[in-house]
């Protein structure tokens, strides 16, 4: 009897921790990785940003943002900007003397 108990209470217990909010299951590699669960996230987000969460549509935010930028780095980021020329001033020739 004593052992169907602590069994049963095992259960009941397992069963009260598995009905608890998981945590989300969308990381930020994952969605990269399936275009098609990122755009219904977001779409999602954009409806009720309250209902999905914070946690999920900052992950959707994180993965839309990595995959537009890629790796982050810009082939034009070390570039050096040339300096301008200074503006020319068309010369006016005076007319000539007779």
């Amino acid at each position: 009897m004593k052992q169907f108990l602590m069994v049963a209470f095992a259960l009941l217990i397992s069963l009260i921790v598995g009905c608890g909010k998981s945590t989300p299951t969308d990381t930020v590699e994952s969605l990269m990785m399936n275009p098609d669960r990122l755009k219904e996230l977001r779409a999602q987000c954009k409806a009720d940003h309250a209902k999905v969460g914070d946690a999920i549509c900052g992950a959707v935010s994180e993965a839309t943002r990595r995959r537009f930028m890629g790796d982050g780095k810009s082939p034009y980021a070390n570039d050096p900007v040339p300096t301008p020329m200074p503006p020319t001033v068309p010369r006016v020739e005076s007319p000539a003397k007779n």
